[in-house]
């Protein structure tokens, strides 16, 4: 069995890996990174929010994903029946990007991959980690390549950024159940034949069908657009009596009164594909010799498009910290990585709770807007969720559901 040995070994070769790869290369890191799937690949998590621009700006990797021209997401539209809410990330609270890409991620992971090969960088895709054994903070991993050909892979660190593939929760038993309600999805692509010019027909758009089923439209710059239904398990499993998903998806389009006429009939460019439970969570982020990043730890809810912030953030972050710690620098994994995510992902806990109680809803949609309080919220939904500065951050746990009480309790006082 042929033996390698570097730095960081980096498990997976998505948002998150590649962020850390290529931080870690430009800081003259020896780096490996092992990916099971050969790419391009069909993989969700198409809608972007602005902290991510942050990341690949500071990975270098910024220029590359800017000349593929995908679809640029300026904000994000919310609809109600005949109700509309629209959140401009240009109108927020503090400072940050203002906009962000709206991407098929086979195009847009394999443009990511690409770039961090041509930086000079190590990456073997179709490469399968079998085990993983540490000695102190030093590891030994186990790789099978695409020839069925075993190797050893030494190094002082590992990054997982498996994404669902999950490798190191599920070697190490690291898997706990997610705090948030069962939740599925249904998604595919469809060549949008009856696109509407201008920006309603590119607009990402959220159509809330009950209040805790949502149809998903995310327009793509190649002419495609993502559909997706998001909803409570057993109403997904509802959808189709033959758990068919192409049935089951085409049925919830037709709920759709916003968007049944521009997508009825349209044939999906490949057979949808089902995400059951997707919530995940884990006993802890870090050990010995390895942290985990992105959907290896934690994924919450697609509603408000967090995971690929939470991917690249929590790359870039373990990327420094192994950084600082490899130059001798003492570093406080628990504080300085799990509890400054954490304190990211209890925001956007809130707000997708907040979500599917309907209280953020009620937010949304009342009239006459609040512009201070929807700047506020517009940036948490910019992925902004760090500022503390912002007490729709701060006060996280309670804010949304006070203020939709107050104007739950003023709408049954007003008269008729």
């Amino acid at each position: 069995m042929t033996k390698e040995f570097v730095d960081v070994l980096i498990i997976g070769a998505g948002p998150s890996g590649c962020v850390s790869a290529s931080y870690l290369h430009k800081n003259n890191v020896r780096i490996k990174v092992v990916e099971k799937t050969k790419f391009p690949r069909l993989v969700v998590g198409e809608s972007l929010i602005p902290r991510v621009m942050d990341h690949f700006a500071e990975a270098e990797l910024l220029e590359s994903l800017d000349a593929m021209n995908f679809e640029k997401k300026l904000g994000a539209r919310f609809i109600r029946g005949e109700e509309i809410c629209v959140f401009d990330f240009s109108k927020k609270f503090g400072e940050g990007w203002d906009w962000t890409w709206q991407v098929p991620r086979a195009d847009f992971d394999n443009t990511m991959a690409q770039e961090v090969i041509r930086k000079g960088i190590d990456l073997e895709f179709e490469s399968e980690v079998l085990e993983v054994s540490f000695e102190g903070k030093k590891s030994k991993t186990i790789v099978k390549d695409k020839d069925g050909n075993l190797k050893e892979i030494h190094a002082n660190f590992i990054i997982d950024s498996s994404g669902y593939g999950r490798v190191l929760p599920r070697l190490l038993d690291l898997d706990t159940p997610s705090q948030l309600d069962p939740h599925s999805s249904i998604f595919a692509h469809v060549k949008d034949i009856n696109r509407p010019e201008g920006e309603e027909g590119t607009q990402i758009s959220f159509d809330i069908l009950e209040t805790e089923v949502w149809l998903w439209v995310i327009p793509f710059s190649n002419g495609n657009t993502s559909l997706g239904v998001v909803g409570p398990t057993d109403f997904i499993n509802s959808l189709s009596e033959n758990k068919d998903n192409a049935e089951a998806l085409r049925n919830a389009i037709q709920k759709s009164d916003y968007y049944i006429k521009r997508f009825k009939g349209t044939e999906f460019l490949f057979e949808p594909v089902k995400l059951e439970n997707y919530s995940r969570a884990v006993k802890r982020m870090y050990g010995d010799g390895f942290a985990l990043t992105g959907n290896s730890s934690e994924f919450l809810d697609p509603v408000f498009s967090s995971g690929v912030a939470f991917a690249t953030e929590s790359g870039m972050l373990a990327a420094k910290l192994y950084l600082k710690e490899s130059q001798g620098i003492a570093v406080d994994w628990e504080v300085e990585f799990t509890a400054y995510m954490k304190r990211g992902i209890a925001v956007f806990t809130t707000y997708v709770k907040e979500w599917y109680t309907g209280n953020l809803q009620t937010l949304f949609f009342h009239q006459p807007e609040n512009p201070e309080v929807k700047e506020k919220i517009c940036s948490v939904l910019a992925g902004y969720v760090w500022n503390e500065e912002n007490p729709f951050v701060k006060k996280h746990d309670h804010v949304i559901k006070n203020m939709a009480y107050l104007l739950n309790m003023q709408k049954e006082q007003s008269p008729e």
